[in-house]
């Protein structure tokens, strides 16, 4: 039994290895080494290097020795290990998911990747077969709503302690500094990543406490990830967190709003109602909406944004009036 699991292990050893042999530029055995404790396979460089000696022995890879440390990829008219090759579909998708994802993807997972990304950035750029998908990535974008900002400066190791703890659900002390610019220390435990526009959040819940809080990501100069995991929460879902208006600066409770807005400012709300439950009435000139949505500082933003295009006649909350005008 114990050959057996021996044998499965150096198989299993030796296909992660060739997986993450890039065919267009060299990688290195410490490269290796930290790609493959990403995703829990502890072995020390030394054995990643008898593997690759063997390895370039059987398979069509070529070895760099012109300095150290070697580096190997895969010879180029090689067709290299067939999980590793990548169709025109598959290098677009791989590539959109970099450019996209790369902020929300578990860092384990992401460094575990990057071979792959490789793979792809080559093939949509060098190979003629994929001018049109490469093209593609020009041709669509996500677009901001509001002013375009520039995205925060986040230390990367701040953000990769993060996503480990929050992979593994263990608890995290952090040093941040708030909105006022005071410097505060605690235990928290994460709960979820969001971005929002250019920013990033950890919700998460205080050391004795039984509520959630959010803390944005580059205001986070310190991580200490602990060696204990935490139980999640039964009654929490980072959906739910959204669909409250918690990001909104919101506390969860909805309000029921009355206003009147010109035809011209308000069109859209035709096209994307604010609520399922939203009536339209059609007056001269404008329109006379009712919803039910969030309330929250980011509504409280919206409404004053029409200027003297919207007159909010009513909002209540909790069966009472909040404002009337």
């Amino acid at each position: 039994m114990t050959s057996r699991t021996n044998t499965q292990e150096s198989l299993t050893l030796a296909f992660e290895i060739l997986k993450r042999i890039p065919r267009h530029r060299k990688i290195t055995a410490p490269e290796l080494h930290t790609q493959l404790q990403e995703i829990g396979i502890e072995r020390s460089i030394r054995t990643i290097q008898r593997n690759l000696e063997m390895l370039s022995e059987n398979f069509e890879l070529d070895r760099d020795t012109r300095s150290k440390p070697y580096g190997y990829s895969w010879r180029k008219m090689s067709n290299g290990l067939s999980a590793n090759y990548l169709t025109t579909q598959e290098s677009l998708l791989l590539s959109l998911a970099e450019q996209y994802l790369k902020l929300i993807l578990p860092t384990k997972i992401l460094s575990s990747l990057e071979s792959y990304f490789d793979e792809a950035r080559y093939n949509l750029e060098h190979n003629p077969a994929n001018t049109r998908a490469k093209s593609w990535r020009n041709k669509i974008r996500v677009v901001s709503e509001t002013i375009p900002l520039l995205a925060p400066q986040m230390d990367p190791e701040v953000l990769s302690l993060i996503s480990e703890a929050l992979y593994e659900d263990r608890l995290i002390t952090v040093e941040y500094y708030n909105a006022e610019h005071k410097r505060h220390t605690a235990t928290v435990m994460p709960l979820g990543l969001a971005q929002q526009g250019v920013r990033l959040y950890l919700v998460c819940r205080f050391d004795g406490f039984d509520n959630e809080r959010t803390l944005a990501i580059h205001r986070i100069k310190k991580v200490v990830v602990s060696t204990f995991n935490f139980k999640r929460p039964q009654d929490f879902t980072l959906e739910k967190y959204d669909t409250d208006g918690r990001f909104g600066f919101g506390e969860g409770d909805s309000c029921f709003i009355e206003f009147l807005i010109t035809k011209k400012a308000g069109f859209h709300l035709l096209e994307t109602p604010l609520s399922k439950d939203q009536i339209i009435e059609e007056c001269e000139g404008h329109y006379k909406i009712s919803a039910t949505v969030i309330d929250s500082l980011q509504l409280e933003r919206w409404i004053r944004g029409f200027g003297s295009d919207i007159t909010l006649l009513s909002k209540i909350r909790d069966h009472n009036v909040c404002s009337t005008v």
